[in-house]
């Protein structure tokens, strides 16, 4: 049987040549993710090296409907990036260049394929940074694609905060600009903002345009415990509703920390605890710390430890950033059912704690690590994919975890996105709105090749 991708085949290795690649061994790569999907693999893999290749690749996909899933680093995890119904995984790490530094104007232009990492590291002599860090060596298309945040959102924002410009091409091959660089409009419709989160289904992001922040002049990051994980999140809810202008407040629960000394060999006693940082000048950050401690003082904080020096602060974020395998460490199938939910600031304990209770009761191994500051929070359930049993309960904790995320006023995602895993609880979440989501796929892909199956839940 002749597949969409047999009848675009001769046109894009004539337009890609050796860049167009079917071998297995490329497609089983492009068919791996981070979590528990199982293998999926593309038809091809196309690896572009300009926004007209990519332009003319999805002409060609459009007029034989053939499916086009954009990839960049694959660290999503709701399998954002996987070619569910064949197709080309168009793999941008080829576009992965800066192509400006405007620093009076605080920004730059990049490619897609980018790393944060590598954005940093470009900008270092420059006095200048990309705050966005979920964690991950994310490329910034990806990043945008997923509406990604991460550990510094509290202070700087997400990425819906963070691209002030795009370039996309459509499902036509339309080249189209969103966005500029200045830092407010009132002309037209917000594409920029429609094309962020909205995981490569309606557009294929070639350029940004991404906000810099200055590096403060003193960064102080810090640890402490709590008796109990309630504890530690009334001190968050207090601490924000004082207005101390954190650049980060994590929450990391006991299992969090099991993990952590098993993966990374943490010297930590095996209670909640909260990493911390602040910015600015070194008598601002002084203050600010001295702020949080009062407060947190009210709520049995104990073992405070600071990290001044650069190696410091690294190694406490790089143990932070690693919670994935440290979760997996817990397990004994080697693999993460990760979920996360964002809630009303005032909310947040009680959702914790009834995350922990639900593990429980589930007989569950879930770690606990949150981006609290901004009511965002992210289980990682041990799971073996093997174990039809525990994976039906790990179903059973991440769907009353989404219950319990929308009944107290919150989303059921407040950083991993849809993709795949979270499609059913999108009609709970927006109603009718929903139907307004698929007006504007189908308007925007009537042919339904960017990124198909992905948000948006099938129809019965």
């Amino acid at each position: 049987m002749t597949t969409p991708f047999d009848a675009a085949r001769p046109e894009l290795a004539s337009l890609l040549g050796d860049r167009l690649v079917t071998t297995l061994a490329d497609r089983d790569l492009h068919g791996r993710n981070e979590t528990y999907y199982p293998l999926t693999l593309p038809d091809a893999v196309a690896y572009p090296e300009t926004t007209e290749e990519v332009a003319a690749i999805v002409r060609v996909c459009n007029a034989h409907k053939c499916p086009i899933v954009a990839y960049g680093t694959a660290t999503s995890l709701e399998g954002q990036h996987l070619c569910t119904q064949g197709g080309i995984s168009l793999d941008m790490g080829r576009m992965n260049r800066v192509l400006a530094v405007n620093a009076e104007d605080l920004n730059a232009v990049v490619q897609p394929g980018l790393t944060r990492v590598a954005l940093n590291e470009e900008l270092r002599a420059t006095g200048l940074f990309f705050s966005v860090d979920p964690g991950a060596n994310a490329s910034i298309g990806g990043m945008t694609a997923t509406r990604a945040s991460g550990t510094t959102a509290v202070r700087y924002g997400t990425m819906r905060d963070n691209v002030l410009a795009l370039e996309a091409v459509m499902a036509d091959g339309t080249i189209i600009r969103t966005g500029s660089q200045a830092r407010k409009s009132s002309t037209g419709y917000d594409l920029n903002h429609l094309l962020i989160g909205s995981e490569g289904t309606l557009g294929i992001i070639t350029e940004l345009t991404v906000r810099l922040h200055g590096i403060p002049e003193a960064t102080l990051a810090a640890t402490c415990r709590f008796p109990s994980v309630e504890d530690a999140v009334n001190c968050v809810i207090l601490t924000i509703q004082s207005a101390i202008p954190m650049a980060r407040i994590e929450l990391v629960d006991e299992q969090m920390v099991r993990g952590f000394k098993k993966y990374s060999g943490a010297d930590l006693p095996e209670v909640p605890h909260l990493f911390l940082e602040f910015h600015g000048s070194p008598a601002g950050v002084a203050e600010q710390a001295d702020l949080f401690a009062t407060i947190a003082g009210d709520f049995g904080m104990e073992g405070w430890k600071t990290a001044t020096t650069t190696e410091e602060r690294t190694a406490l974020w790089a143990m932070r950033h690693k919670s994935h395998y440290a979760s997996a460490a817990l397990g004994t199938g080697g693999h993460i059912w990760p979920t996360d939910v964002c809630v009303p600031i005032s909310k947040l304990a009680e959702a914790v704690l009834q995350a922990q209770r639900d593990a429980v009761t589930l007989g569950l191994t879930s770690t606990i690590v949150g981006h609290v500051g901004d009511g965002n929070f992210h289980a990682g359930i041990s799971v073996d994919p093997a174990n039809a049993d525990e994976m039906a309960r790990a179903e059973e904790f991440t769907n009353a975890l989404a219950k319990t995320a929308l009944r107290l006023g919150g989303t059921v995602s407040g950083e991993h996105g849809i993709g795949l895993g979270k499609q059913k609880f999108m009609q709970a979440e927006h109603g009718p709105a929903l139907a307004y989501m698929r007006a504007i796929k189908t308007a925007f892909d009537p042919n339904n090749i960017l990124n198909p199956g992905k948000i948006l839940p099938a129809l019965d």
